[in-house]
């Protein structure tokens, strides 16, 4: 049944005021409507007609949706190391949606204006901005990557000043959760152990309730974290996305990705690759961010130490707990690289034959999708699959597979050699035509991103083929809100 947008705000509001700040997003007057995610209203039981409507209700018209109270919610982080307090400083949770399930849902409106956490900036975003993030986030969600979703962009008609005029953007985000690890340091760093009590009761009650009752359920909560974490870090790795941003306030205790500011996918394998123009030593490096998710990780778990007790063996066990993130990433990655060579099962020998392909992708300068995706289908263009090297890879890789049954093999690799990924140069084309005010490229882009393992659907070659080395050795991403 699908259902108008009925919102709801009794649940994180319900926290104290400390948590966040009451204020209603700007009313963009002349404001319109520019995409609407059919497929995700559905997905929420919500009739896309309402919204295509009533989507004033987005530019900060709220006559249509009653007894809700908005909010910007409040947080720290360690942003490239180093300890901030923030806070939502260009988004407000319009309020939360419950569906045909019973699952709550977060939305929020990005770039609804200034609230007390927007420090010196206006609170807006750019238009530019949220075709980015919409391109990326819908990829990722096809992908099968933990995300937050666009419900909707909408253009505000207010100029947003970077580098000269903008045309200014809004848009509209769903998630599970919008509670980052950041959340909590704001929690701790500002209102003690009493705070970090309260904030962790509301999130395993909401998120976790089956630990609710149970006597160790802080510990409970932060294992969770810990493995969520670690299995989305895995995918990212094997998808060859880079966050760009990684800092406490951009972990999401959900174990959405969120947050796609300067954000790129790899084309051409290199374990250093840095994209983001605000990355200059490269801390948030492909190669870099399993290091990164444990060390975010070792400041969310210590946050807790007091609330599960001060007696060694506890202290003890929150030092196991975080550091148990590695071993545990490490196996997530591992079983998903092995099934992008046909292999759903871990053995000995595993590791060594996936890093001995991810040296030679690297030595050979080779596209990490197009590799994958050409040896799922038995083509033979990319320069790599003539050298010595590779004929000695596959050998081993032949031999392990043997027993294992073909259809078995090829559908797994179907399954996880996605044929296509936003490439950045591709992101920047959607991004400028839409600026321009033509959608249409945009338009065909996400549809081709919605069916990345249908290897039966066509793909033009435009969709598949990398930046061109030379240009992506210069290329930088911005975080252009």
């Amino acid at each position: 049944m699908k259902m108008n947008l009925k919102l709801q705000s009794d649940y994180y509001n319900n926290l104290d005021s400390f948590f966040y700040q009451k204020i209603l997003p700007n009313k963009f007057e002349n404001g319109e409507l520019i995409f609407l995610n059919y497929e995700l209203a559905l997905k929420l039981g919500i009739d896309p007609n309402f919204l295509k409507e009533n989507y004033k209700i987005f530019l900060g018209d709220l006559d249509n949706l009653k007894d809700i109270n908005p909010i910007a919610m409040a947080y720290s982080g360690h942003q490239f190391g180093h300890y901030t307090r923030l806070g939502d400083g260009r988004a407000i949770l319009l309020g939360e949606y419950k569906d045909a399930f019973g699952v709550l849902w977060d939305i929020q409106l990005k770039g609804a204006g200034k609230t007390k956490y927007s420090r010196r900036g206006d609170g807006l975003c750019t238009f530019s901005s949220t075709i980015r993030e919409y391109i990326i986030s819908e990829s990722m969600h096809y992908l099968g990557i933990d995300t937050t979703r666009p419900l909707a962009i909408l253009k505000t008609g207010h100029p947003v000043y970077r580098y000269g005029a903008q045309a200014g953007g809004l848009l509209v985000r769903v998630s599970k959760s919008h509670i980052r690890f950041g959340t909590f340091e704001y929690a701790y760093e500002a209102g003690g152990d009493d705070r970090v009590k309260q904030l962790a009761d509301y999130a395993i009650e909401r998120y976790f309730p089956e630990f609710k009752d149970k006597r160790a359920k802080y510990f409970l909560f932060l294992e969770k974290i810990v493995d969520t974490q670690a299995q989305l870090i895995a995918k990212w790795m094997s998808k060859g996305f880079i966050h760009g941003v990684m800092n406490t306030d951009n972990m999401n205790i959900s174990g959405e990705t969120i947050d796609y500011g300067p954000c790129a996918f790899m084309d051409y394998y290199n374990p250093d690759t840095v994209f983001s123009s605000i990355d200059y030593f490269g801390r948030y490096r492909y190669r870099n961010q399993p290091n990164i998710g444990r060390w975010n990780l070792s400041l969310f778990v210590q946050i807790f130490k007091n609330l599960v007790g001060e007696s060694f063996h506890q202290r003890s066990a929150l030092v196991a707990l975080y550091e148990s993130f590695m071993p545990l990433y490490e196996k997530y990655y591992l079983k998903e690289m092995l099934k992008k060579i046909g292999i759903n099962k871990i053995r000995e020998g595993d590791k060594e034959l996936i890093d001995m392909l991810l040296k030679l992708l690297e030595k050979y300068r080779t596209d990490y999708t197009n590799f994958f995706y050409e040896l799922t289908l038995g083509i033979r263009e990319e320069k790599i699959f003539q050298t010595k090297e590779f004929l000695e890879f596959e050998s081993l890789w032949m031999a392990r597979i043997k027993k294992i049954g073909l259809n078995a093999i090829n559908s797994r690799m179907r399954n996880n050699n996605p044929k296509i990924i936003p490439r950045n140069h591709l992101v920047e084309r959607a991004i400028k035509e839409a600026e321009e005010g033509n959608f249409n490229f945009v338009k065909e882009f996400l549809e081709y991103l919605k069916a990345p393992y249908e290897y039966e659907e066509y793909l033009p070659k435009e969709f598949k083929e990398p930046m061109p080395y030379e240009d992506l050795v210069s290329y930088k991403t911005y975080c252009g809100t």
